[in-house]
C-alpha cells in the first residue's frame, strides 16, 4: 500500500510564499506525481503534474507563480508557491500515479492566504 505524506501548509499573506513537500513510501515506481487542490464548496482541481520524463502540466491560474519539481530516486514532489493569492486558499491533496496504473492520494494540508 502507498502512503503519501504532505508538509509544507500554513498560512500566509498574500504575495507571500510557501512550499509543499510530499514523499511516497513504499518500493514502488510512480509515473506522475503532482498537486491537486480544493477549495470550500468547490471540486477538486489539478494544479500541476510531472512525469517522470519531466513533463510538466499546470492549471493557468498557477502559470508563472508556482513550480513543481521532484526527486525521482526519493519518490518526493515539491510545489514552490510564489505570489499567493486569496483565491489560492485550498486543500492541496498530493497525487501519485504508480505503476502499473492505480492513483495515490495524500491526506491533504491547508493552505490559508489571507489579503
Amino acid at each position: 500500500q502507498v502512503q503519501l505524506v504532505e508538509s509544507g501548509g500554513g498560512l500566509v499573506q498574500a504575495g507571500g510564499s510557501l512550499r509543499l513537500s510530499c514523499t511516497a513510501s513504499g518500493s514502488i515506481s510512480i509515473s506522475v506525481m503532482g498537486w491537486y487542490r480544493q477549495a470550500p464548496g468547490a471540486q477538486r482541481e489539478l494544479v500541476t503534474t510531472l512525469t517522470n520524463f519531466g513533463t510538466t502540466n499546470y492549471a493557468d491560474s498557477v502559470k508563472g507563480r508556482f513550480t513543481i519539481s521532484r526527486d525521482n530516486g526519493k519518490n518526493t514532489v515539491w510545489l514552490q508557491m510564489n505570489s499567493l493569492k486569496p483565491e489560492d486558499t485550498a486543500v492541496y491533496y498530493c497525487y501519485a500515479r504508480v505503476l502499473p496504473g492505480s492513483n495515490s492520494w495524500g491526506q491533504g494540508t491547508q493552505v490559508t492566504v489571507s489579503s
